[in-house]
């Protein structure tokens, strides 16, 4: 057994020459910070979760495209639970804001959606009907869906984009004293919805029909 006491008539603990390098050394101990537990509840996060998750599920595309920035990106019609989401693809994310496409690829979306299945029976007759014309003789901004979002109006439009040959699909929102205001995000809607608006933009003339027939008098 060690005595309490070195031979410098010290308590070795207190000696720093009897305790150098020993449990007892104090320095010892500072020199080694303790290591911390983790907290509790917390997971190392996955490469692909610290990437990003992306789409895997079954949708058609058109693009890619261009936008002012010079950013590519692609437009696709996704199957999601409820309906349909159409929605701007750049990079392996999706981009916050209402997708914006050529006017002439409209129809070749819509077509590529039925081929690869992403839309099928009731709901793609919908849609090829309501593009299907005909078109109207006069040319507005935009053809819509009506609808509601609670106690506010909404409506889904396919509008013609100033100075562009490419329309936009966004939701909009009439807010009272405030006007209609568009939502800056992709758009998720029944297909009935969409085959609405999509009509109403061919009889505007935003969107030529299927058939290219002549201007509806």
């Amino acid at each position: 057994m060690n005595s309490l006491f070195c031979r410098h008539n010290r308590f070795t603990a207190d000696c720093p020459i009897c305790s150098k390098d020993t449990l007892l050394d104090s320095t010892r101990a500072a020199a080694t910070p303790a290591r911390l537990p983790a907290a509790p509840g917390r997971a190392r996060r996955s490469p692909a979760a610290a990437s990003g998750g992306r789409f895997m599920g079954p949708y058609a595309g058109v693009g890619p495209y261009e936008d002012e920035a010079g950013t590519r990106y692609e437009v696709r019609l996704e199957r999601v639970p409820g309906g349909l989401r159409l929605a701007e693809w750049g990079g392996g994310a999706i981009r916050r804001r209402a997708p914006s496409l050529p006017a002439a690829d409209v129809v070749a979306l819509i077509e590529a959606a039925g081929e690869r299945n992403v839309v099928g029976g009731r709901d793609l007759e919908l849609l090829s009907a309501a593009l299907a014309g005909p078109m109207g003789s006069a040319e507005a901004e935009f053809g819509a869906s009506r609808g509601r979002a609670g106690d506010l109006q909404e409506e889904l439009r396919v509008e013609r984009r100033a100075g562009e040959e490419r329309v936009r699909v966004g939701r909009w929102t009439l807010r009272p004293g405030a006007g209609w205001s568009l939502h800056e995000a992709p758009t998720m809607m029944p297909a009935k919805r969409y085959a609405e608006a999509l009509e109403a933009a061919v009889r505007a003339g935003v969107v030529a029909p299927t058939t290219g027939g002549s201007a509806a008098a």
